[in-house]
């Protein structure tokens, strides 16, 4: 099975991260930012992807940071040497007013374009820079190539809520098991 188990302990945060890339949807998100949580179930649900986060801290910045961090620790784990998976994955989801497009590649090179155009300073209670610092820093911590895009859209909330589900749709193509080989003309996802 495809699961990992991640735990980290600071002196600001303590976060626990429980996953199945092959599981069904199923969540349970204990964090203290009620937007974030309902993010991370989003993800959850669409990407088929069992998830359990449990979460506090000193400061909002630390916890949404360091749930990125084990989170992207936990997938990584789990995708092990990635034998088999398609490693590419995208996804266009409509969410009311907003567009938004994420194209990943699971290989161990991080980098990301986050384009998602947010006007207000916070969404719900969540600031808004720390949207894009959570997928920054998923990505950085998970070691792979997200590019997210937003094409348009008036409501900031509709904006995230799309682009979350698209990356849950995108992953999900992504880890689909294909075949026994490592996907790439290399032999390593590096």
């Amino acid at each position: 099975m495809r699961i990992a188990q991640i735990e980290r302990k600071t002196r600001e945060t303590d976060i626990s991260v429980d996953l199945n890339l092959d599981g069904t949807g199923t969540s349970s998100i204990d964090i203290p930012s009620a937007f974030l949580s309902h993010m991370l179930t989003a993800l959850s649900t669409h990407s088929c992807i069992d998830l359990t986060i449990r979460a506090e801290g000193d400061l909002q910045h630390h916890v949404v940071e360091d749930v990125a961090i084990v989170f992207g620790m936990a997938l990584r784990q789990a995708i092990g040497d990635g034998i088999g998976i398609r490693r590419f994955g995208a996804a266009t989801v409509p969410m009311d007013c907003s567009l938004a497009r994420v194209i990943v590649d699971l290989v161990e090179r991080p980098y990301s374009v986050i384009d998602i155009d947010l006007q207000r300073e916070s969404i719900e209670d969540l600031a808004s820079e720390e949207i894009l610092h959570f997928l920054e820093s998923l990505v950085a911590s998970g070691r792979f190539n997200l590019h997210a895009l937003v094409e348009y859209g008036t409501n900031d909330h509709h904006k995230v809520e799309a682009v979350f589900k698209a990356l849950a749709l995108a992953l999900r193509s992504a880890l689909v098991i294909e075949n026994q080989d490592i996907p790439s003309s290399k032999g390593v996802l590096r």
